[in-house]
């Protein structure tokens, strides 16, 4: 299994911003999609975003227009920069790959905790 490792997590105030980093090396050269996911206290997963390995992106549409999902391939690095951050938005956020089944098995992190207050 790769070493994933998210970083970036933190508490904000609402309306604040974060950007969450998520290091997993090889992705690139296994063409993974690389995906953010969160869960909040008491709540099941929710996807977040994918980035392909063209560089396409999707978005879930509770953070459409405010989070925006990118990459450094030589850093081997998934970027979640998220603006106008709400309450709701506080969870555990985790990146994991998708596309093919080892993908999910190699990329899988522990994630990062995002707590916004109002």
């Amino acid at each position: 299994q790769a070493q994933v490792q998210e970083s970036g997590g933190g508490s904000v105030q609402a309306g604040g911003s974060l950007t969450l980093s998520c290091t997993a090396p090889g992705f690139t050269s296994d063409s993974c999609v690389m995906n953010w996911y969160r869960q909040a206290a008491g709540k099941q997963r929710e996807w977040v975003s994918s980035i392909s390995a063209d560089g396409s992106t999707s978005y879930a549409d509770s953070v459409k227009g405010r989070f925006t999902i990118s990459e450094d391939k030589a850093k081997a690095t998934v970027y979640l920069q998220m603006n106008s951050l709400e309450s709701a938005d506080t969870a555990m956020y985790s990146c994991q790959g998708s596309g093919w089944w080892m993908c999910p098995v190699k990329y899988r992190g522990q994630g990062t905790q995002v707590t916004v207050s109002s």
